[in-house]
């Protein structure tokens, strides 16, 4: 498939998702959300949130052979993953996967022409620096947007798709971003003009919504122990409940 046909598949995939935000209901008791829970060993007296490792489909952060193996289907372009990323991540990190008794994979699933800027250029930051890196995406999520105007959008929506990546990017200034996170000016180009990047992260989204159970239709979607979570789970108040009981705690 070439870049062409490959990117305006993605309006096809998208027709179905969409960002959602979870309901306030959490399912089955309430566990105590305070207890500690117990420590599994870093090796050589490490720190499990420095352990990143690069996945088929995303970034997982933490033990790999977790108990709790956490999936978080997501979109850098979705104020509702913006509202979990900013009120889940501290203690989901920190308490979590720190512990060794959770990992966290963060999946990329695309909803739009900007999104295929952010997940390219996020991934072209080292695995170490993935996480970080998201977070602080996140954090300016709304600035990025605020800083292309309506002119600027129609020009570059009238290019071809394959030609928007990089042109979008400037537009909603990622290139200082990410200039001032250390990347490049030759690294930012090449990661956006390149094709087969370009490929990947769409290929990611078009598996992630291939019709079955585990259908991804959209973000966040959570699957706990590769168990797909309810869609009201969209939240951190929502989710750390499920998180404890699968922990058994």
């Amino acid at each position: 498939m070439n870049g062409r046909t490959s990117l305006s598949a993605i309006a096809l995939v998208l027709a179905l998702a969409a960002c959602g935000g979870g309901g306030n209901n959490i399912a089955g008791e309430a566990a105590n959300l305070a207890a500690p829970l117990p420590q599994i060993a870093a090796p050589n007296n490490g720190d499990w949130r420095e352990v990143v490792t690069q996945t088929e489909n995303g970034f997982l952060m933490g033990n790999p052979q977790a108990p709790v193996r956490l999936v978080e289907y997501a979109s850098l372009a979705c104020p509702h993953c913006k509202d979990f990323s900013e009120q889940g991540t501290p203690a989901l990190r920190d308490n979590y996967v720190r512990s060794g008794q959770v990992s966290w994979e963060f999946r990329h699933f695309l909803l739009n022409a900007p999104d295929v800027s952010f997940t390219v250029l996020a991934r072209c930051q080292p695995p170490a620096a993935f996480f970080r890196t998201i977070e602080q995406m996140f954090a300016q999520q709304s600035e990025f947007f605020a800083a292309i105007d309506e002119a600027e959008s129609q020009r570059i929506g009238a290019m071809p798709p394959e030609q928007q990546a990089e042109p979008l990017a400037r537009a909603m200034d990622l290139d200082t971003f990410f200039a001032r996170r250390g990347m490049p000016e030759a690294r930012f180009s090449q990661c956006l003009s390149d094709r087969a990047n370009i490929q990947a992260v769409t290929d990611m989204t078009s598996r992630a919504a291939a019709p079955g159970p585990n259908q991804v239709t959209g973000t966040p979607t959570f699957f706990i122990n590769d168990e797909k979570q309810d869609a009201t789970i969209g939240s951190w108040a929502t989710l750390e409940p499920l998180l404890r009981a699968a922990l058994g705690r």
